[in-house]
């Protein structure tokens, strides 16, 4: 299963890399990729990140996710290069998954595909997440195949649910206790992770 994450000048640095990194320590072939003319990009805060590869050689038949990290400006961007929003689209009618974090969610909603779902986007934008349900006490939401969150401080989590829908909640669990990251999981969920721990003999980090 292949991921793409799409970098646009101004993107949010902190989000872009917390959503690789984590995905590739889960094993998941995530790749970059520059809606520029360039492999290089430079983010909201000038750091320059080189992409795997540029939007016109990305084959999306093999990608089951876009995630666009948020940064107003990178978001822009991203809104406005057309062939990026005809992939979009395309997903939305395969009804593949679709993540953004921080004012990218504002791209699903000014197309309309929030409507009467839950959804978030960096505080003060919801106005933009046109018919969206507004939950007041969560960091990240997944709602059928569309996974929205805040902003910086929470791109560990959006990044970690990322890896559970595509690498299910014992992987999810392992990398969490891996970056010493306390997950907000049910008396449930916390029965089952340590169930599996038990029976893995711990997490990665211990061998």
């Amino acid at each position: 299963m292949k991921v793409f994450v799409h970098l646009a000048a101004g993107f949010e640095e902190i989000e872009a890399l917390t959503i690789v990194d984590v995905l590739r320590r889960a094993d998941v072939d995530v790749q970059m990729v520059s809606v520029m003319d360039d492999l290089e990009v430079t983010g909201a805060r000038g750091i320059t990140v080189k992409a795997d590869l540029l939007f016109e050689n990305a084959d999306y038949n093999e990608c089951e996710m876009m995630v666009f990290p948020g940064g107003m400006l990178g978001t822009t961007n991203m809104a406005n290069h057309e062939p990026l929003m005809m992939q979009l689209r395309e997903f939305v009618e395969g009804k593949k998954w679709l993540a953004a974090i921080c004012a990218a969610p504002i791209i699903f909603g000014e197309l309309g595909l929030l409507a009467d779902r839950e959804a978030l986007c960096y505080p003060g934008l919801e106005y933009n997440l046109f018919g969206a349900q507004i939950p007041q006490d969560k960091n990240v939401v997944c709602d059928e195949n569309y996974i929205t969150s805040k902003g910086p401080a929470t791109a560990m989590e959006f990044a970690l649910q990322l890896v559970e829908v595509l690498a299910g909640r014992a992987k999810r669990r392992d990398i969490a206790a891996d970056l010493l990251f306390e997950l907000n999981e049910t008396d449930e969920e916390k029965a089952a992770a340590d169930a599996h721990v038990h029976e893995s003999g711990g997490c990665s980090c211990c061998h």
